[in-house]
């Protein structure tokens, strides 16, 4: 998915939701007023779609149809093939119109794969498109994950087996609002740095090595082989970054190499002159798709589409068809008029125009792995939701009673080759009731147990080797040196951090002190309060990464304290780099050493240690809370949502599942959606990461409905 500098607002006489953004805004329009440039400007957008194929109604066949495609499944030299020829789409001899949607098998548990994929049939969908995020499978350096969520095969032949095409997009950049647009982040801790999305040999060494891995397991299911595949998509929208031919054409080869000639290779670019000039390669070898903002024409971009492939091969297809939008922390929920959604994919799919939606079903942004988009610079940081609902037909718990569901299914029911199955009711839900939590580990009690790197000045988290979450920087400067009033600043900071001090000398281990944080989008030097240490005070910067770039010019997003320290002007020297070993999404420990936090890690540990109570809490001070709730043998177990109202900032994890990061206090999402299959018969753990201030009642909530009207005052449509 896209984002841009200059954004289209939906045009639409029946009065779309004021939240109702496209993703595709490539196109740079004059039109717009000063005041909605600007508000457009706080979005970013991006989007990832999933291609359908519905045969068309019985198209009749000219003789020169039957000269193309003489072999339909009746003749006796029947060949599977998928191909483009006269401007259109044919799959074994016959045409066809791809109505496809977007669906990550990598934001939707497993266990609800074929649910998901089952209500995407109920929607009329024919195809479905899928990234494939090298971050999630290769999280370190040189290891491979295909298991759980990760089973990309599975994924794909269970898409065959309820008879769905698949357009597959693996990259290697992605977008899609995942951390990095899918890049593992150890690539940003490579020495001499690698220039990613270019034809940087050092970088597409290891695009090799990933693609040698991923591509032979994905060639057994192309369509030609008899798998699903009708599509493998080059790279991602990169008209929006750059120009480096060099870089397509060495990804083209390279998936040549390990799938052979006969696949069709395609890139998608935003719909205007520019994109498709930069993005784009000349010449039938690879098919050059298009995505436009949901309000517009489509035909004069499907027009200027036809520029950019050889004669007679540019079926015209919008491979990224908005259906809503997503959203930042901060933001109000995006949400866009299903009518008017509905009547702009009609427009393309009533002159056999092809689509694919994005997104069909958004689902979740588990774990670390959100991504964040920028504004007029790298310091207007804007890191989206866990939530990736993205007000599509199928909600993120799988929910189809909706408007946008029936009006989309409408338009599309008039041009599917077969009779739709019945609608599936939605999932039901459960209110578990409330959880009472107690305090279980203050972070700085318990870091003595976490992996620590030296350095003399602050290094990166990629450098030390934490690729998410959450890293603590330690030093220590003299009391004496500095008698007061002091001043800290930290000129580059990603992404939020908490600024602490102690005074050891006191009792042999003084209690840190809150004094205040600094984030990346407001950067202001802190005043130190006045100590009466004796000798040394301790200094700790507590700082969270809270998903990397995945879209503009400043991708290259490393974490941490990316500047010296300094102290009333002098830099501070001598780190200690503690590393917080919080499970992410499909991680374990034996892939990855750094992250020890399965049965053995210390969240699980420290769930049983019951600390002594201390005086008062602590506001600010970044703890672990721990609870538990009871599933009786004889209930059903149903999907939820965790309420974190009432609460801070943090992370929640339940049965050692990182649920994602919740941030009431910002908004706009109260609670987190808590998928069936992570809860079990019998005790039930939750574990709250609060990096502020706990809920003074000590309590969650397990509700039965998702909640997005959290945070300040929400007057203010998308506030910056």
């Amino acid at each position: 998915m896209k984002y841009s500098k200059s954004f289209h607002h939906h045009h639409n006489s029946s009065g779309v939701s004021s939240s109702n953004w496209s993703t595709m805004a490539r196109k740079r329009s004059t039109r717009l007023t000063l005041f909605f440039f600007l508000l457009l400007l706080s979005l970013i957008a991006f989007g990832v779609f999933v291609p359908v194929f519905a045969l068309l109604p019985s198209l009749s066949q000219s003789q020169n149809d039957q000269q193309h495609h003489p072999t339909t499944k009746s003749s006796p030299d029947y060949v599977r093939k998928f191909e483009i020829s006269e401007d259109r789409f044919w799959k074994d001899g016959q045409p066809f119109q791809i109505i496809g949607g977007d669906l990550h098998y990598f934001r939707v548990l497993p266990e609800y794969w074929e649910d998901r994929l089952l209500r995407a049939k109920a929607l009329g969908l024919n195809t479905i498109q899928t990234y494939v995020p090298w971050n999630l499978h290769e999280p370190r350096a040189g290891t491979s994950n295909f298991a759980g969520i990760a089973d990309l095969v599975s994924f794909l032949e269970l898409c065959q087996k309820l008879g769905f095409a698949v357009m597959l997009r693996p990259g290697p950049y992605i977008c899609g609002e995942w951390d990095l647009g899918g890049f593992p982040a150890w690539l940003l801790a490579i020495k001499p740095a690698l220039t990613l999305r270019s034809s940087d040999p050092a970088f597409l060494q290891l695009v090799e090595r990933w693609w040698g891995s991923l591509l032979p397991k994905i060639a057994p299911l192309l369509y030609g082989n008899g798998g699903p595949i009708i599509m493998v998509q080059i790279e991602n929208e990169y008209g929006s970054y750059a120009s480096d031919k060099a870089y397509l054409h060495h990804l083209v080869s390279l998936a040549r190499k390990h799938l052979g000639d006969e696949v069709i290779l395609y890139t998608t670019d935003g719909g205007s002159r520019e994109t498709l000039e930069k993005g784009t390669i000349r010449g039938d070898a690879v098919f050059s798709a298009v995505d436009f903002t949901t309000g517009d024409n489509p035909w004069p971009i499907f027009e200027l589409q036809k520029e950019f492939n050889a004669a007679g091969k540019s079926p015209p297809l919008s491979s990224e068809f908005y259906t809503g939008w997503l959203t930042h922390w901060g933001e109000q929920n995006a949400q866009t008029d299903a009518d008017f959604t509905a009547a702009s994919l009609k427009r393309i799919l009533e002159r056999n125009g092809s689509a694919v939606l994005y997104m069909a079903h958004g689902g979740t942004n588990f774990g670390f792995y959100n991504g964040a988009n920028t504004g007029s610079d790298e310091s207007d940081y804007k890191p989206d939701l866990t939530s990736y609902d993205y007000d599509a037909p199928i909600r993120e718990s799988g929910d189809v009673s909706n408007a946008k569901f029936k009006a989309l299914r409408k338009v599309i029911e008039q041009y599917s080759s077969e009779s739709l199955p019945p609608i599936p009711s939605d999932i039901e839900k459960k209110t578990y009731g409330s959880i009472h939590v107690s305090k279980t580990g203050n972070l700085f009690d318990m870091i003595h147990d976490f992996d620590v790197v030296e350095s003399e000045n602050p290094i990166t988290m990629e450098s030390v080797g934490q690729m998410s979450g959450f890293l603590l920087y330690v030093t220590e400067y003299a009391a004496k040196d500095y008698g007061g009033g002091n001043i800290v600043s930290i000129p580059k900071v990603h992404d939020r951090a908490q600024v602490f001090i102690s005074c050891p000398s006191q009792d042999g281990h003084g209690k840190p002190t809150y004094v205040g944080t600094f984030e990346r989008w407001s950067n202001q030097p802190l005043s130190l309060p006045n100590t009466k240490c004796l000798s040394k005070v301790s200094l700790y910067v507590l700082v969270e990464n809270m998903g990397r770039l995945n879209y503009g010019p400043y991708i290259f997003d490393m974490k941490g304290i990316l500047s010296s320290v300094y102290l009333d002007g002098r830099i501070l020297r001598g780190w200690k780099m503690y590393l917080l070993p919080l499970i992410n999404l499909n991680e374990n420990p034996k892939v990855n050493p750094i992250i020890q936090a399965t049965d053995s890690g210390f969240i699980t540990m420290s769930t049983h240690k019951k600390l002594k109570p201390k005086s008062a809490t602590a506001s600010n001070e970044p703890a672990f809370y721990a609870g538990k709730f009871s599933i009786s043998k004889q209930d059903k177990i149903k999907d939820t949502f965790i309420s974190l109202s009432g609460w801070g900032k943090g992370i929640v994890t339940i049965n050692n599942f990182n649920i994602g990061r919740f941030w009431p206090l910002k908004g706009p999402q109260c609670n987190l959606y808590v998928p069936a299959p992570i809860l079990k018969h019998g005790e039930n753990i939750v574990v709250i990461f609060e990096l502020q201030a706990p809920n003074p009642d000590l309590v969650v909530h397990l509700v039965d409905q998702p909640d997005f009207t959290c945070g300040p005052s929400k007057s203010n449509l998308h506030q910056l």
